[in-house]
């Protein structure tokens, strides 16, 4: 079985709150529930760093909750630059 690329969970991860922008989740939520395509094939630190990579470029927004833990979303002011990128994938 092969290892789904960060690229390739980072753009099922935009699709997702594209198509669910109210949607925000965990690590292992959005390991879990967002991507159950890559789920058999994904490790958490694929999931991880595709995250880290969106919240870098800004197109998804991170806190922590009252869980202490990261919580995920998609940032809203960034949707139209998410949209292009989502249609115009290669």
């Amino acid at each position: 079985m092969y290892e789904v690329s960060r690229s390739h969970i980072a753009r099922a991860i935009l699709d997702y709150l594209l198509e669910h922008p109210d949607a925000q989740d965990t690590l292992a939520g959005i390991a879990e529930w967002w991507l159950p395509e890559e789920k058999m094939k994904t490790r958490s630190a694929i999931v991880k760093a595709a995250l880290d990579q969106l919240v870098a470029e800004a197109l998804v927004l991170e806190r922590r909750g009252k869980d202490l833990q990261t919580h995920y979303r998609i940032n809203g002011h960034r949707l139209k630059e998410i949209e292009k990128l989502v249609t115009n994938r290669p």
